[in-house]
């Protein structure tokens, strides 16, 4: 019998509407193993754990099941978020010491949907310094479950490795440059950048509001369109929020989806489907192996009914991408911070070199790059008359060893991780366009991700592509390499 960290989201779902497992011995559980694999020393996936709170809240879910009054498939399930988003009376961070000791007055608005669809939080997950992609020394990085020596990845590493360890059945992150599909990539998880403006950022620390997204890390793609489902939607409280009716339309798509599973066992359920391979991103990989792994994904997806068409990018605009986005993060980024400028010796070194660069940077560059994101944007829409969607690497590189993010060290080397990870999955946040990384295999025993991408709100046909190609290939391993097999016989299992 399984293990319940060995249950995806979605089966851990099925197990508590039967009653076969309650809420509490699932958050028991997982709370159990972040005690016993989790720590500064050890994953650092975790920088606040609430197991009285996420006990009542279980205690709270059994007690409406049991009166036949479930809230629905996430009611009773354990989840953790990214510590950017506000929890009212939590700690919210950013992992960084000019937050600490911050506690929200109120709940983000993703937060605030996840209590009312029931789900159970049981903490807070580590990250980048404000995202930005550089660890503060007063945190720590996140180590990669798959090879402690190796990170999680930025700027969502905690997510994703609490997901890869079975610390929690479904994370939040949120995405600027490709924080959640980048360590998602690195950790064997699923990660989803929905269209910008789907899943509302009121109440998320921003990084930089025009490129910025929250959304779900997972085991499959079939979880992450249980979390999307339960948290997409217009917020009039975020600014850039999709309009009504194109939100309310995605999350009828998803019901739809969620709702007929047998579709993905027909014989050709992707019948009809374009997906267009894009040659000049997958040569971005550093290494032939990766390129060939990620490769091996396209005879599958033709064998679900997919048609492959080659399609070009201009050299152009792959050229564009890294510098377009490299001066509209900076410049947004520097412009919340001016406020938080009296407290420079709170931030981390790198950072606080970053953000005073920043704050330098010619009002030339913002507006040029504001137009060349418009320039990309029309690239790729002029793709999707072609096809439906879009399909490379999710990233050219395995996980890059812990210390790869910290300019103080090498500043040259640490842009050049990050330069290398935003060239691909940077144009999704400049277009604004639903992408996702699913594990499609491993190199030198390290997890590669395939990535998705399709046009604004195509969010469930990306989602439908990613479920079925997973039916196909199965779900995804834990990381039991490092800390899970360490740790194996001291932890519960299901009697």
């Amino acid at each position: 019998m399984l293990d319940l960290h060995d249950l995806t989201l979605a089966g851990l779902a099925g197990e508590l509407a039967q009653r076969r497992v309650s809420s509490r011995e699932a958050t028991n559980h997982a709370l159990r193993r972040i005690a016993a694999l989790d720590g500064r020393e050890q994953l650092n996936a975790y920088l606040t754990v609430l197991p009285e709170r996420a006990r009542t809240e279980a205690d709270a879910a059994d007690a409406r099941r049991a009166a036949g009054r479930s809230l629905g498939p996430l009611d009773g399930v354990p989840i953790a978020l990214k510590d950017l988003f506000d929890t009212a009376g939590v700690p919210t961070t950013a992992a960084s010491r000019v937050f600490a000791g911050r506690v929200p007055a109120e709940d983000a608005t993703v937060v605030r949907k996840l209590a009312e669809a029931g789900a159970v939080l049981l903490g807070k997950t580590n990250l980048m310094e404000f995202a930005y992609g550089h660890p503060h020394p007063a945190y720590g990085e996140t180590r990669n479950p798959w090879d402690s020596t190796r990170t999680a990845g930025g700027s969502s590493g905690g997510s994703a490795a609490a997901i890869a360890a079975g610390l929690a059945w479904g994370t939040f992150g949120s995405d600027t440059g490709g924080s959640i599909r980048s360590p998602a990539a690195y950790c064997g998880v699923t990660g989803l950048k929905p269209t910008f403006g789907l899943v509302s950022c009121a109440g998320v620390i921003p990084l930089s509001p025009s490129l910025d997204h929250a959304g779900p890390i997972t085991r499959t793609a079939e979880d992450a369109a249980l979390l999307l489902a339960a948290v997409a939607g217009h917020d009039p409280a975020d600014p850039n929020s999709a309009p009504v009716a194109r939100a309310d339309a995605v999350v009828k798509e998803l019901g739809e989806l969620l709702t007929d599973p047998g579709w993905v066992t027909r014989a050709k359920p992707l019948r009809g489907l374009r997906i267009g391979v894009v040659p000049r991103l997958f040569d971005l990989a550093v290494t032939p192996t990766l390129r060939e792994t990620v490769g091996r994904v396209v005879p599958t997806l033709a064998e679900l009914g997919t048609e492959i068409v080659e399609v070009d990018l201009d050299p152009g605009i792959v050229e564009l991408l890294v510098p377009t986005i490299g001066d509209i993060y900076p410049a947004e980024a520097a412009a919340y911070h001016h406020s938080l400028e009296g407290r420079p010796e709170d931030y981390g070194p790198t950072l606080r070199g970053e953000l005073e660069a920043a704050s330098r940077l010619p009002a030339y560059r913002y507006v040029l790059a504001r137009q060349a994101q418009t320039k990309i944007a029309a690239a790729f829409a002029a793709i999707y008359e072609r096809v439906d969607l879009l399909a490379w690497p999710a990233q050219p590189i395995v996980a890059p060893p812990l210390g790869s993010y910290d300019a103080t060290q090498d500043p040259a080397a640490a842009g050049s991780t990050i330069e290398v990870e935003i060239a691909a999955t940077g144009p999704a946040n400049l277009t604004g366009e639903p992408a996702i990384s699913v594990p499609c295999g491993h190199v030198d025993g390290l997890p590669v991700g395939l990535h998705l991408q399709g046009p604004r709100f195509a969010d469930a046909t990306v989602l439908r592509a990613a479920i079925a190609y997973q039916a196909a290939a199965g779900v995804p391993p834990l990381a039991r390499e490092t800390f899970t097999r360490k740790t194996t016989s001291d932890l519960p299992r299901r009697p």
